[in-house]
């Protein structure tokens, strides 16, 4: 039993769990405006939240394990890195794969809870997930199918909260699928060299590392755009527009951060300003959201 949780610990560190606060804020965020929407009390509100959180997890969990797995070769050979858990040797692959076939059944089941709709399309979602792997083997956007992963997130959330999707929360979508495809450029510029070596698809690799950064503040100024196109047709308060401000600033000070030679504070822009940009987006949205629905 103690190699086991030691074990499963090294999985949980292997699939950087605890980043799962990227995306699950923007799913929050989705469940709460189709709260905030409805004409009607959503039934079994707290339940339907663990759920959505519950199923939240288990897909992200899923994906970056499968990832991981998939990679493992790739990884071995670069120098960056290499010594993650199973190019080092630290797990075996048949525990990473038992580990991503108990998170894909915990989603499932999370899927079923929420309702019939949510079960039809859990099979896909997982899909598609998988499919984000493949593709830097073979399309210079694969940032964006990654951003499209996360942004399947707040729509799946507003389905699981009234049963079908209102073509409005596709906003929410739209605006993390370019927020996460925008960082996620950033981060690739480390692996520039090493993409061109092995022949692997990036942006980064098909324009440089300047242009790369250039379409990384394009990708982030869509966001934004998205952001107010969704507080404009929700009609929103001053709390979502501050937010949307701040999440603005962030975004400045985080390309701010990385040059085209300088990208010794990757880590800085990736990990730790976009979990305050998700974090604080939601505790801003929430608050309007709930003072809306005490207003009206």
């Amino acid at each position: 039993m103690r190699s086991f949780w030691k074990r499963l610990r090294l999985t949980l560190d292997m699939v950087k769990f605890e980043h799962s606060v990227f995306a699950l804020p923007f799913a929050l965020t989705g469940a709460l405006l189709a709260w905030r929407d409805a004409h009607f009390a959503v039934p079994d509100l707290e339940w339907r939240l663990f759920w959505v959180v519950v199923a939240m997890v288990g897909a992200r969990s899923a994906a970056m394990a499968f990832n991981r797995i998939l990679d493992a070769d790739v990884d071995g050979r670069n120098c960056r890195t290499a010594m993650r858990h199973l190019p080092a040797g630290l797990l075996s692959r048949r525990f990473a794969w038992g580990f991503t076939i108990i998170s894909s059944l915990v989603f499932l089941i999370a899927a079923r809870e929420l309702g019939a709709l949510c079960l039809v399309l859990a099979p896909l979602v997982l899909a598609t997930l998988f499919f984000y792997s493949y593709c830097k083997r073979f399309t210079t956007y694969s940032h964006l199918v990654l951003g499209f992963c996360l942004g399947i997130a707040p729509a799946g959330a507003w389905i699981a909260m009234r049963g079908a999707l209102d073509a409005r929360v596709l906003w929410l979508t739209a605006a993390v699928m370019f927020w996460t495809a925008g960082f996620d450029v950033i981060y690739a510029c480390q692996d520039y060299e090493f993409d061109v070596k092995e022949g692997l698809f990036s942006i980064p690799r098909a324009l440089g590392i300047r242009g790369a950064l250039s379409v990384a503040r394009w990708l982030h100024v869509l966001m934004v755009i998205c952001l107010l196109m969704l507080a404009l047709v929700f009609q929103l308060g001053a709390l979502s527009l501050g937010g949307i401000a701040l999440v603005m600033a962030l975004l400045i000070y985080e390309h701010s951060l990385v040059h085209p030679t300088d990208l010794s504070r990757v880590n800085v822009a990736f990990f730790t300003l976009n979990g305050y940009v998700s974090v604080l987006f939601f505790v801003f949205w929430a608050a309007d959201i709930f003072l809306h629905r005490q207003l009206f």
